[in-house]
């Protein structure tokens, strides 16, 4: 059989009578011809003659350019750093000054010195108000006195003047009342601090 590049192929009926009664010698030529054969074959091309063209898959198929084609040119629909899409994504939020405050809420210990951050922690923070829980009575009332300086403090360290005053709570004391009637009067006065 012959190729369209010229060559020939050898079939296995032309290299079984040589094989059986050829030396060693011609078969390694043959085999040598027939590599070179499929070598030149492959060089023309893989299609073979008269092999019919598969219709085109849907991997295959390429759209054509459209609107929603990115092209070469940098996109917002490229890949994007981590922390510039952070920050887009933030920044498109409003939470900017929201997380300043809750990052000086994380640095709580750095702010404000270990010995008040062991007595006093943040409870929540909404509208411009910060909210402390003291463990004591004592840490509450000095507390209140610093308010002043713990708001000008939240607000260099947010660069954004976002706190505008700092509430102070005591510590939690347990409830008295039981059932649905009570007995009026003071009650329990503080003795938990």
């Amino acid at each position: 059989m012959n190729w369209p590049d010229g060559s020939e192929s050898v079939s296995p009926a032309d290299t079984s009578g040589s094989a059986a009664g050829g030396s060693a010698a011609d078969r390694d030529q043959e085999g040598t011809e027939l590599a070179k054969a499929l070598v030149n074959r492959s060089r023309v091309g893989k299609r073979r003659p008269g092999a019919r063209d598969r219709p085109a898959t849907a991997r295959t198929r390429r759209a054509p350019p459209s609107e929603g084609w990115s092209g070469p040119a940098r996109d917002e629909r490229d890949p994007q750093l981590l922390d510039l899409a952070v920050e887009r994504f933030v920044d498109e939020h409003g939470w900017g000054p929201e997380i300043a405050v809750h990052g000086v809420v994380a640095r709580w210990e750095q702010v404000v010195g270990a010995d008040v951050a062991a007595h006093v922690q943040v409870e929540r923070y909404a509208d411009g108000e910060v909210t402390l829980r003291t463990d004591s009575t004592a840490w509450a009332t000095q507390m209140r006195l610093l308010a002043p300086t713990l708001v000008r403090r939240f607000n260099e360290e947010t660069e954004d003047g976002m706190v505008s005053r700092v509430v102070v709570h005591g510590p939690h004391a347990p409830s008295w009342r039981k059932g649905s009637r009570s007995v009026p009067g003071r009650g329990p006065r503080d003795t938990y601090g």
